[in-house]
């Protein structure tokens, strides 16, 4: 087109004018919204997303997730794995460039996905080479003193914490045993049996000297539960605790224990499936045991989520957490991925959670190491597959998508639940909003972020898993 630029020239009276600029086609709308996906068939993996997201004061007819951080909840202690002994073994397996790579890969809060809380066994859990306590002793012999204990067989454990920690210094850590010494069982087996009565008080020493030598080594335990899995008496290590027996453990021994030694360690009560609340609330109704209890904390192999939230209403004064799901060598990636956001890290979350965690963090293609009897099948968030590779599995991802972009200290603000589009809603610590959405639907969905009286549209594939940050 030819442009008349004669007016630049002067005007009628011979005044000089400023010339006019051309036309240019508005701006396109800046983008105000990060939209990192990983899709149902595992093509797309935490990949950041060139659609341009921004707000608007235009409505239409899409359905709304309405955010509204007036609405606030629970503050966020962060999400992570099961650093178990088996996992640091495996990861130990990788030559040092390698082993650095996946640390900072998993606990830089800058350059990685930011994994701010883990769990580690007290002793062995099943995910370890062969069962051990701190205190293993002959078969007939007892150490009522305690003189025996020693944390030495999990030094290997250790190192890799300190590690960790000088990556990243304010991960929390929670701790659990599986099972107490032999010689303080009634069948004086790793499976099965219950903690004798008459060593109450010395198992109750045994946390302290734990906890104190781990402080030692300059790490720091957050909380602990008195047993992993009390109603299962069947995995390799394994101890049966019931609700009334951990109630009387707690109140009589480990509670006045952490009292006498100064020890500020959470004590969090049951650590097991979501289909027997009352056993935790058994505990907080017992006002002798509850004034020693932080919360409860939950699995979900049986059970629905929701139980979580149920019990928040009747204890809202009490924390919650979720320290364990495992994801099976036969599981499809799109199916967990879907499940595992719906529940452990949705589901969890809007029922009062303070972390979400999966279970194993690494181990090797099959499904090694582990106890005789233990999980044969347990699927790790990495899997090493020689000196120098790994890959990146279904709960590497599960738990991406809430850790790197949700750190400690976040709230937990409102958001409601459409259709198919299961979500939860952050406020962080530097004033960013963070969505994670899971689309639970056979087709993709569109659909509105509504906040502040303004809307951003977005697509979402079938089964997929959006993490939106503004």
């Amino acid at each position: 087109m030819q442009v008349n630029c004669s007016s630049s020239d002067g005007g009628d009276d011979g005044t000089p004018t400023t010339p006019t600029p051309p036309v240019t086609p508005t701006d396109p709308v800046a983008n105000e919204v990060e939209f990192w996906m990983t899709n149902n068939a595992g093509t797309t993996k935490l990949a950041l997303q060139n659609t341009i997201l921004g707000f608007s004061a235009t409505a239409n007819n899409y359905q709304n997730i309405d955010v509204v951080d007036t609405s606030t909840y629970q503050t966020v202690d962060g999400f992570g794995y099961t650093l178990t002994g088996g996992s640091v073994l495996m990861i130990n397996s990788l030559s040092a460039s390698s082993k650095q790579a996946l640390l900072q890969d998993l606990f830089n809060t800058t350059t990685g996905i930011g994994v701010s809380y883990l769990r580690v066994s007290i002793g062995a859990s099943d995910l370890n080479e062969a069962p051990f306590t701190y205190d293993d002793m002959p078969s007939g012999q007892t150490d009522t003193d305690l003189s025996e204990f020693s944390i030495t067989q999990d030094q290997p454990v250790i190192n890799m914490l300190k590690e960790i920690l000088a990556i990243n210094p304010n991960i929390k850590i929670i701790a659990t045993p599986w099972s107490a010494p032999l010689w303080m069982k009634t069948n004086g087996s790793f499976v099965n049996g219950s903690l004798k009565p008459e060593y109450y008080g010395v198992y109750a020493d045994y946390f302290v000297k734990y906890i104190q030598a781990m402080q030692a080594e300059g790490i720091t335990i957050t909380a602990i539960t008195p047993q992993n899995e009390p109603l299962n008496p069947y995995n390799n290590p394994s101890m049966v605790m019931q609700a009334t027996d951990q109630a009387t453990f707690i109140k009589s021994s480990l509670g006045p224990a952490f009292a006498a030694a100064n020890i500020t360690t959470k004590i969090i009560a049951y650590d097991h499936n979501c289909d027997m609340p009352s056993y935790p609330a058994t505990i907080f109704a017992d006002a002798a045991a509850s004034q020693y209890v932080d919360g409860a904390a939950f699995h979900l192999y049986a059970g629905d989520i929701n139980a979580m939230g149920n019990l928040h209403n009747t204890y809202p004064t009490k924390n919650l957490y979720f320290t364990e799901q495992y994801t099976a060598g036969n599981g499809s990636f799109g199916g967990d991925l879907k499940w595992h956001l719906k529940n452990v890290v949705i589901g969890s979350m809007r029922n009062w959670s303070k972390n979400a965690m999966e279970w194993n963090l690494a181990n090797n293609a099959s499904y090694d190491p582990h106890t005789d009897g233990g999980c044969s099948d347990c699927k790790g968030a990495i899997t090493i597959t020689s000196n120098t590779a790994y890959t990146k599995n279904v709960a590497y991802y599960i738990i991406a998508h809430a850790s790197k972009f949700v750190p400690a200290g976040s709230v937990r603000i409102g958001s409601n639940i459409s259709g198919n589009l299961n979500n939860v809603a952050f406020k962080r610590p530097d004033g960013k909003h963070v969505l994670i959405v899971e689309n639970d639907g056979g087709g993709a969905e569109t659909f509105n972020i509504k906040y502040n009286g303004e809307w951003v549209t977005t697509t979402l594939e079938a089964g997929a898993v959006g993490t939106y940050v503004w």
